[in-house]
């Protein structure tokens, strides 16, 4: 039997999404997508979640992304971009000066940043004794979105525990998606939001590299605004049940503009200006949704490479990278154009894979109608 719905649930799990065998139930762009659909298709990439559901008031949780098994010994060329910077991202600065990144990329919701940064901080010393000793000291990127709307976010549920469990049971490999992990709490286009991912896959003659996102897609925009592979779906879903609020008004100010959180991999080798570039790119696959980055949100991104890389060799030592960086601008292109379309793909992913939950105070975030919108858009000739 399935257990009831406010039960006390705390799961760290690694599962198959909604659509069995793929993200999106359906295709577009100019490049193919990669086996998973994922920013898993980039080698070596991994992903966990951990979903907190307690009670009637706790959905909130935590998603990691690594970029390879030890970043902390095998750092990896990186950079940062704040499209929007009503949010936070730790760590970041030291990004922006060394190029690398040489932690795993945590989300939560923006309460839990602090407890989060300290899981980071117990697993890598629990994984090098060295560090704070006789080796440098970690700065973790932990990157929050608001979910106070179906959370009680003040309760702080996720614990530096929580994050260390998380960040053991990361694999390489298809992982959930929509209301799960970082993702439980949020909304996006008056729907229910939460973690998305798609990849996209160069050509041989480009290259062959893949370029892999994951968004926390919690933004506030409204649901007119909303454009599916060029159909103004959100239009057309003014009839459908929209966020039910029993017995407090709807959220307003900062809280109502929302924040997206992107990530992306490649397995191009980049440098950090690169990709800086290439994350950049991906305010323009927002823009294709319909998302206009409001005052308040927080957009923030991160883009690494898993092919240049920084070998730690203990004792602050770091080495040169491992790769020259890409100098071919027509491969440089072609990966602007993949970022673009994985992050459009990773935003509608998190629509369709998102679930809908009802949270604090008996309000309810309902999920997109993906059948009826699989409808419109095939009425629209804009997918097969």
């Amino acid at each position: 039997m399935p257990k009831p719905l406010f039960s006390t649930l705390l799961a760290v799990a690694i599962s198959l999404p909604v659509w069995a065998g793929a993200a999106l139930p359906f295709r577009f762009g100019f490049f193919p997508s990669g086996p998973l659909d994922g920013i898993t298709d980039v080698p070596g990439v991994r992903v966990a979640n951990l979903t907190k559901i307690e009670g009637s008031d706790v959905r909130t949780g935590a998603t990691a992304v690594l970029p390879d098994a030890d970043p902390w010994d095998e750092k990896v060329a990186a950079a940062f971009v704040g499209f929007n910077g009503n949010g936070e991202m730790t760590g970041t600065h030291w990004i922006e000066e060394s190029g690398y990144l040489e932690e795993p990329i945590v989300l939560t919701d923006t309460l839990d940043v602090g407890r989060a940064d300290d899981g980071v901080v117990s697993w890598q010393i629990a994984r090098h004794p060295e560090i704070g000793r006789t080796d440098d000291v970690p700065l973790p990127v932990v990157a929050e979105c608001d979910d106070q709307l179906l959370n009680d976010i003040q309760g702080r549920a996720v614990s530096s525990a929580d994050v260390v469990r998380l960040l053991d049971s990361a694999r390489e490999g298809q992982f959930a998606r929509g209301s799960v992990g970082a993702g439980t709490g949020m909304r996006a286009f008056d729907f229910k939001g939460g973690i998305g991912s798609a990849s996209r896959v160069l050509p041989p003659e480009l290259g062959g590299y893949t370029v892999g996102v994951l968004v926390n897609d919690n933004t506030g925009s409204t649901r007119e605004q909303l454009t599916i592979v060029g159909v103004p779906i959100g239009e057309r879903l003014i009839d459908v049940d929209r966020t039910r609020f029993p017995h407090r008004t709807s959220v307003r100010g900062r809280a109502a503009s929302g924040s997206i959180i992107v990530v992306v991999a490649t397995d191009a080798p980049l440098d950090s200006r690169q990709l800086h570039a290439v994350a950049l790119r991906a305010a323009l696959g927002m823009g294709r949704t319909g998302l206009t980055s409001d005052v308040g949100s927080g957009d923030l991104f991160i883009a690494f490479s898993t092919t240049r890389i920084f070998h730690h060799t203990g004792h602050f030592v770091v080495t040169a990278p491992t790769r020259a960086a890409l100098s071919d601008n027509d491969r440089l292109d072609a990966l602007y154009r993949a970022t673009a379309e994985a992050t459009q793909a990773a935003i509608y992913d998190a629509l369709f894979e998102a679930t809908t939950v009802t949270g604090r105070g008996g309000i309810t975030v309902h999920a997109l109608p993906r059948e009826r919108v699989l409808r419109m858009l095939r009425e629209a000739r804009a997918i097969r």
